[in-house]
């Protein structure tokens, strides 16, 4: 069988090499040149643990191969996925100029029976917009006859685990308008029923809505349990205590209940401002998910907040040593970090940082340039640091040497931004220890 992804990023990369392993022929498509030349050389443009070497497996076995020309290769494959950018626009709806933009390329090459199916994260309706501009192009050719489906197959990937959530899923969504379009949709994903993993059949308009209202409960409960957890400090509570005991119950569970300084990355805050602004243009809305991204702003100043009582409201001229970069572990992603809220704050109370994170640095220079200060390690960030901001929860973060790093500080003082760190412990190391929600 032989598909094409449209969209080399994050999705399309990461689903062509994950179906090419499983024996379909493959060719990724994306018009930036640069890009393709250096897939072709097995450089990878993302971090994701396991990718490089899948990439490099199934391009030397002829199943992965990549192109900047869709058309060329349109009529060879059954099914075709979109997989490109939908960038939020400044009201928060999902841009889908990219998206179109396949379709009409779609419309203009096709030649015979095919399913086009969107993998990007899109607003419910997408798919009849898909399928208008696919029409229009072929009504334009004198093709008005030919017969295609559209379809939706939204991903479910964690960033640092794509590859895991990929090959293992705990269900594969598929919306579809047809029993052709479904028969084909089988046989792609035959060699996963194989392992007895669910595959859900839905309408198009259902399988669009799933991914956005997923994204959105668990968006939901990070921002819940924060809110608990400012709660707790006023009360005198644990939030640590709270969660393990709320997450007992197995009608709520023990997944995303962890207290921090906000969500971030490419789907959380982008779904939550998408499905806002979608259901206000169907006069709706969506009062619990405005609440929820309300209290994520509000969290991602809350270290800051905590650092600058610390110092009375003044922290000029000190040096804050932030570690963790990246808006999660396992990935270079900053897009909607917190450390970025709080790196800006510091900067603008007239602080300086020195910062390191095991991936992101690259990405960081980017976002940050020379505003910073980049260490070579979490030992180099903290030195003559006033306080550690503890950011993004890597595991090499978990077991520093505190004896060495307080004796580098000018003054030894944690922020705890994931509740990673136990009070008590820093408290006997020396340090002073502030967390999210505990007292």
């Amino acid at each position: 069988m032989k598909i094409a992804i449209v969209g080399t990023g994050y999705v399309g990369l990461v689903t062509g090499t994950c179906f090419a392993e499983m024996g379909t022929e493959v060719y990724c498509v994306d018009i930036d040149q640069n890009k393709i030349e250096k897939l072709k050389k097995g450089i990878i443009p993302i971090f994701e643990p396991g990718l490089d070497e899948m990439v490099e497996r199934n391009h030397k076995a002829g199943r992965l191969n990549f192109t900047t020309d869709l058309s060329s290769v349109l009529n060879d494959v059954d099914i075709v996925f979109s997989a490109v950018g939908t960038p939020p626009d400044e009201d928060g709806s999902a841009d889908l100029k990219y998206v179109l933009d396949v379709a009409r390329t779609v419309g203009q090459n096709l030649n015979k029976y095919m399913v086009i199916v969107t993998k990007s994260t899109v607003p419910v309706g997408t798919a009849k917009l898909v399928k208008k501009a696919i029409q229009e192009e072929l009504d334009k050719r004198g093709l008005s006859d030919l017969k295609f489906d559209v379809a939706s197959n939204p991903e479910f990937l964690k960033e640092g685990a794509a590859i895991t959530d990929f090959m293992q899923p705990d269900r594969v969504v598929v919306g579809i308008e047809s029993e052709e379009a479904q028969r084909l949709m089988e046989k792609l994903y035959k060699p996963f029923t194989l392992n007895n993993y669910r595959i859900i059949y839905t309408d198009i308009s259902s399988a669009e809505m799933i991914k956005y209202a997923a994204n959105a409960m668990l968006a939901t409960r990070i921002s819940f349990m924060n809110d608990i957890a400012n709660m707790c400090e006023i009360v005198g509570a644990d939030v640590n205590m709270v969660r393990k005991g709320i997450g007992a119950d197995a009608r709520i569970g023990s997944k995303f209940l962890y207290a921090g300084c906000g969500y971030g990355g490419s789907c959380f805050p982008k779904d939550v401002k998408a499905l806002i602004h979608t259901a206000k243009k169907l006069g709706h809305d969506m009062k619990i998910l405005e609440a929820v991204e309300e209290v994520n702003e509000y969290q991602k100043n809350v270290l800051f907040e905590k650092l600058m009582k610390y110092y009375d409201g003044n922290i000029k001229g000190k040096t804050i040593a932030v570690w963790g970069l990246a808006f999660k572990p396992k990935t270079d992603d900053m897009r909607e970090a917190p450390s970025l809220v709080i790196i800006d704050r510091i900067l603008q109370a007239g602080g300086k940082v020195r910062a390191y994170d095991p991936v992101a640095m690259e990405e960081a220079k980017r976002h940050l340039g020379d505003s910073i200060i980049y260490a070579k390690d979490i030992y180099d960030a903290t030195l003559d640091a006033d306080a550690i901001m503890m950011v993004t929860e890597w595991n090499e973060f978990r077991l520093p040497t505190w004896e060495v790093i307080r004796k580098t500080m000018n003054k030894p003082v944690v922020f705890d931004g994931r509740n990673i760190y136990n009070k008590q412990e820093m408290t006997d190391s020396g340090f002073d220890y502030f967390g999210i929600g505990i007292k």
